[in-house]
């Protein structure tokens, strides 16, 4: 039988603990800002594309209205409905919880305006794991003051967009992994909530290898078998016999072009430094080993593979890298410019 004193320390011990950690986040915070989130990333390789907005500024204006008036709507549907429910409960805002918030809603702004520089800097590739990165942080911040299950989650979800990075993965492999931490990670969080409660390391180990598990296998898994099952595997016709016929088949080809074969990169430049004169610049580059390609009604798809490999979708290969671009000027040369361009069909 425990002694009365023991008890009383224990109790203290809670009470101070609860004291700690006072603020609580709603269940249904983490559905609303989730599940949104997940579908937008979901769904943006299929709206306001190229295709449909050509116009750069355009596009990247169009982005930045969406993004406001997603993120607007939701902040304000969740600050009315956590209202109601911390009246329910007969409970106040209370000053950390305000701070709080605020930090909450200039990381959500500087991930915003970041999103919308990228259309105009480039750094298009980082998009997802810059918003992974400000949201776990935004779970850490306010698993300090809260859950100690947030910021477990919060660190992992930093970890999950940084390693994404180093590990240079395709960006529709980071695009998944976005929208599954959003849109099944949160909600799924929103379950696993125990109210603050401490508990030993291996639980939470446990609990986080869990969420991992459920939250990243199935949607890698079905983006993995979505990818493959779309590529046909069927025999490539030589680049002669493609050109003998015509782009005119139906259906899909495969076409082989084979190690030195020369392709022509066309290169137009514009800007107010330069005079537009219409005429492009060519970059005559070889190939330096085979490759296959995959068309559809006699137009690219974008897929590839080397002979005897797996199919790669276009969105799923990285192909240019520019370490350096230097201008130059010099009495042998006069004004120049010089930069390293690296083309690749696969991560290294």
């Amino acid at each position: 039988m425990s002694h009365p004193a023991s008890q009383q320390l224990s109790a203290i011990h809670a009470m101070l603990s609860v004291g700690h950690r006072n603020l609580r986040i709603e269940r249904h915070s983490l559905l609303l800002w989730g599940i949104p989130a997940g579908l937008l990333f979901a769904i943006s390789d299929r709206i306001l594309t190229p295709e449909q907005i050509p116009a750069l500024e355009q596009r990247a204006l169009t982005w930045l209205l969406l993004l406001t008036v997603v993120l607007g709507a939701v902040g304000g549907l969740d600050w009315w409905w956590t209202r109601r429910v911390k009246e329910a409960r007969d409970e106040a805002w209370s000053f950390i919880h305000r701070q709080v918030q605020k930090v909450w809603w200039l990381l959500m702004g500087l991930a915003t305006l970041c999103t919308f520089g990228m259309f105009f800097f480039g750094g298009g590739y980082m998009v997802c794991a810059l918003w992974l990165v400000v949201v776990g942080l935004g779970l850490y911040l306010h698993g300090l003051f809260s859950e100690e299950l947030l910021e477990w989650v919060g660190a992992t979800i930093i970890v999950l967009g940084i390693g994404s990075l180093f590990a240079q993965l395709p960006y529709e492999t980071m695009r998944w992994i976005a929208a599954a931490v959003f849109g099944l990670g949160l909600p799924l969080l929103a379950v696993m909530l125990d109210r603050g409660r401490h508990r030993a390391v291996y639980v939470r180990l446990g609990q986080l290898l869990a969420w991992l598990l459920a939250v990243l296998a199935l949607p890698l898994w079905l983006e993995g078998q979505a990818q493959r099952s779309v590529l046909p595997d069927e025999a490539a016709i030589s680049l002669e016999d493609f050109q003998r016929n015509g782009n005119t088949a139906a259906g899909h080809t495969i076409v082989n072009l084979p190690a030195g074969t020369r392709v022509p990169v066309e290169i137009d430049v514009e800007g107010d430094l330069f005079v537009n004169s219409g005429d492009k610049a060519v970059l005559p580059l070889t190939l330096a080993r085979p490759i296959e390609l995959l068309l559809v009604d006699g137009k690219l798809t974008g897929a590839n593979r080397f002979p005897g490999e797996t199919w790669q979708a276009a969105r799923q290969t990285r192909w240019i890298t520019i370490p350096f671009v230097k201008a130059e000027l010099s009495p042998e040369k006069g004004p120049f410019v010089s930069s390293k361009l690296i083309v690749q069909m696969r991560q290294p």
